[in-house]
């Protein structure tokens, strides 16, 4: 059974940071791409970060720019976001997505889910 399973949200002050991590089990996500999107509360979930299979290449919403790095170790199954000068507007769940399809061509559509963590940022 795959499993993607988050931590490191929590409450944090806008300019705040902190870091998410994903640990996927139950089957290798070494070749495909992964990421994470994002839910806030009446929205729909959005794409917010993805790294390709080898990890060279990054892809972020434009809002998260600069702010945001999200990185992988292939060995460990792990995907990692970390979020810097966070502001109330990233409040959301964030969820971990595996096997990310279309990533870098606006498609961004995973077949792997976490069960989400609540990041709040309050100013």
């Amino acid at each position: 059974q795959v499993q993607l399973v988050e931590s490191g949200g929590g409450l944090v002050q806008a300019g705040g940071s902190l870091r998410l991590s994903c640990a996927a089990s139950g089957r290798t996500f070494s070749s495909y791409a992964m990421g994470w999107f994002r839910q806030a509360p009446g929205k729909e979930r959005e794409f917010v970060a993805g790294i390709n299979w080898s990890g060279a290449n990054t892809y972020y919403k434009d809002s998260v720019k600069g702010r945001f790095t999200i990185s992988r170790d292939k060995a460990k199954n792990t995907v990692t976001l970390q979020m810097n000068s966070l502001k109330p507007e990233d409040t959301a769940v964030y969820y971990c997505a595996g096997r990310i399809r279309g990533l870098g061509a606006g498609v961004n559509e995973a077949d792997y889910w976490g069960q989400g963590t609540q990041v709040t940022v309050f100013s």
